[in-house]
């Protein structure tokens, strides 16, 4: 339930942070303990979350996170009772190279290809056939992709709300955390408004404000960078409107475009480090977008409709932090998914529950190679900074 606060509140576990990483964790743990969910803003996943691009694909990030998206394929194509489905529509992904990459994407496809049978290498006059709206003649190269899809956010993030309050959970926004203290095993959390929250256990959730709390807390920071990522819309061709088009990314990591109704959702895959906050669109990027998406297809944008901003964020290896804090006790850290998280969330929640509550790795994630020491917050890839 949503609840309005006095003075004081006491459970299990306080969660802090309300974007689609606090909501999940906040479902999973709500299963066997009492739960409060702490929101800074008015507003459930009012940043980064709400600001998604909305795919599922398992062939993007590192190691681990390839790992930890793929564990959680079954749970969007088949969802729980209570998450209002489908969550998911599909949607391919072409990566395209002109001239310039056409050699790295070769090298790449040829490095990955054992791993990933679902994905086809294919000359530019193919890549044509799949998105008529590539320029003739300027992509030498791309790979296909058959297994990603298009996730519903809002639905995703809704079922996992929805499952906490029917778990008994208890929800507080606009509850700003500005200190902290422990005592006798238990937390004492104060926000703005001068309210206490008590709990045993503090998940930090909190997306680019983690170090803050962190720091809040008395907890050494992880080093997240939070990272601006622009996005707008543009109208498409009516020729192409309602269409099946894939995905189209550039080789080069320097822009997308993916259908979206009568629209094109666009990005210049930008990531320009900004303190945290609600980011604006970076408007020099978005002109940048428009130039390199005109010269590879024959969109001719001209007109944006709408442009917004989130921030992405990660630490010095790109890699969650999933993990009791190794100096404070009762302090958990479930950070800086980048811009993953979407995709990650049904894995991680499972995972950070898992360890929150001082129990293993769920075995289906053990099995694939996944350990502790991977997402722990003192490992070393994360200590490359005071």
């Amino acid at each position: 339930m949503s609840q309005s606060i006095d003075a004081e509140l006491s459970v299990d576990v306080i969660v802090v942070g309300g974007g689609i990483s606090g909501a999940s964790i906040a479902y999973e743990l709500a299963e066997h303990h009492t739960v409060a969910l702490l929101e800074r803003e008015s507003t459930l996943a009012f940043h980064t979350t709400g600001r998604s691009a909305a795919t599922f694909i398992e062939n993007y990030g590192n190691p681990v996170i390839r790992m930890l998206t793929a564990a959680g394929r079954d749970f969007f194509t088949a969802p729980r009772e209570g998450f209002d489905g489908p969550l998911t529509k599909p949607l391919s992904l072409l990566i395209i190279a002109d001239e310039a990459h056409e050699e790295a994407l070769r090298t790449l496809y040829q490095r990955d290809s054992h791993q990933q049978s679902h994905t086809e290498l294919l000359d530019g006059a193919a890549a044509e056939q799949i998105n008529p709206l590539l320029r003739p003649g300027h992509t030498r190269v791309a790979v296909l992709d058959h297994t990603p899809m298009e996730l519903d956010v809002h639905g995703l993030h809704q079922g996992y709300v929805r499952g906490l309050r029917r778990r008994g959970g208890t929800i507080v926004k606009s509850a700003g955390i500005v200190s902290g203290t422990r005592s006798h095993n238990r937390w004492a959390l104060h926000d703005s408004a001068g309210r206490t929250f008590q709990a045993s256990t503090v998940v930090n959730a909190a997306g680019a404000w983690c170090d803050d709390l962190a720091q809040a807390l008395g907890a050494r920071p992880v080093g997240i960078q939070p990272l601006r990522r622009t996005a707008f819309m543009v109208p498409a061709p009516q020729e192409a409107s309602g269409g099946s088009l894939p995905m189209t990314l550039d080789a080069s990591d320097t822009f997308y475009f993916k259908p979206d109704g009568a629209q094109f959702l666009c990005s210049p895959a930008d990531e320009t480090l900004q303190q945290p906050g609600d980011p604006r669109p970076d408007e020099l990027e978005i002109a940048r977008a428009i130039e390199m998406i005109n010269t590879a297809t024959t969109l001719d944008i001209r007109t944006v409709n709408s442009a917004w901003a989130g921030l992405r964020s990660f630490t010095a290896d790109r890699t969650p932090v999933v993990g009791e804090d190794p100096d404070v006790e009762g302090f958990f850290w479930c950070a800086a998914q980048g811009g993953f998280g979407i995709q990650m969330a049904p894995t991680l929640a499972r995972v950070g529950a898992a360890l929150a509550t001082g129990n293993p790795i769920p075995g289906d994630l053990a099995t694939r190679g996944l350990t502790s020491a991977m997402l722990a917050p003192d490992r070393d890839s994360l200590r490359t900074h005071p």
